[in-house]
């Protein structure tokens, strides 16, 4: 790897780590729409000039259908409900229960045929990844917040099935023309929303600071760093900043939020990610890649487990 790579590939398993500690920060004051907005205006705004330039905006159009059921499964949906859960739940669990991303990628790249089966290892990894799930509900999760849970769990499908419609419908389009429309869009939509609950008093600094950051790192410049570090990896290899980033959302939790760092996290953290290693090791390559190529998070993101 050489060092402009080595570079690329830190500041994206930090970039992708932080959205779960900002959105924790930004929740306190703002409405999860107006955190939605935030984001992704900044990020539409640094994005769509580069996209028009790039002059890949019109092949794309051709495509809406597939753009619009991709813009709804990655972020506009996913953003939401995270920024919900994040109200009741820890960002550190958050973190971990989107780190599942790969377990459901996996089940449904074969449900719909885009892999021909799960051999022993990926089987493995799946048991292995869904019993730290099951040690994070039982050790770590109140009842009261498991309707959180159930939200998180909503935004993982949907980071999971972003992928697959990019590697059937939309592999051929700009990775950039994509990430800076599907901004747009959900600006676009969550606007009028933001605009009603705006809230009656000026946000504290550290509120607006966390959706500038927000939106200008962990989207604009998350979606640019990764398109470099494709280039400089290639998308495969580029994808083993999905097990860092749940590790670096932990660590920022606990240390700068305060956030406590229970048995049930440590178990569940190193369960759910040996076990989306192990799952997605050696197969699953088109999920992989496609999420990738294309620069996707959730967060932020196999978001990516970014936020």
């Amino acid at each position: 790897m050489t060092r402009r790579g080595l570079g690329l590939f830190v500041l994206m398993s930090v970039v992708w780590g932080l959205p779960y500690m900002l959105i924790k920060v930004a929740v306190r004051d703002l409405s999860p729409a107006m955190v939605v907005e935030g984001r992704t205006a900044i990020g539409a705004a640094v994005l769509l000039p580069l996209a028009i330039r790039q002059g890949e905006l019109r092949p794309l159009l051709r495509s809406w259908r597939p753009l619009l059921a991709y813009t709804l499964a990655e972020l506009a949906i996913p953003w939401y409900l995270l920024s919900s859960a994040e109200r009741r739940l820890p960002s550190s669990l958050s973190g971990l229960l989107v780190a599942t991303v790969p377990l459901i990628a996996l089940l449904l790249a074969v449900a719909t045929g885009h892999q021909d089966r799960i051999d022993r290892r990926g089987l493995v990894g799946l048991v292995v990844g869904l019993v730290g799930v099951g040690v994070l509900l039982g050790l770590d999760v109140g009842g009261g917040d498991l309707g959180a849970v159930g939200g998180v769990g909503v935004v993982a499908v949907g980071y999971a099935t972003g992928p697959l419609l990019v590697a059937r419908y939309l592999g051929q389009r700009s990775g950039l023309a994509l990430a800076a429309v599907s901004l747009t869009l959900v600006a676009v939509v969550y606007l009028p929303v933001a605009a009603w609950q705006h809230p009656s008093r000026v946000p504290p600094g550290t509120v607006i600071a966390a959706v500038v950051v927000l939106g200008l790192v962990c989207t604009a410049l998350a979606f640019v760093a990764f398109f470099e570090l494709i280039k400089e990896l290639g998308s495969t290899r580029a994808t083993i900043i999905t097990y860092l980033n749940p590790a670096v959302a932990v660590v920022l939790g606990v240390v700068v939020l305060g956030e406590q760092f229970k048995p049930g996290t440590a178990i569940g953290f190193v369960l759910i990610l040996a076990g989306s290693w192990l799952s997605t090791a050696r197969r699953g390559r088109v999920v992989r890649q496609a999420k990738y190529s294309v620069g996707t998070t959730p967060t932020g993101a196999v978001r990516d487990t970014s936020g």
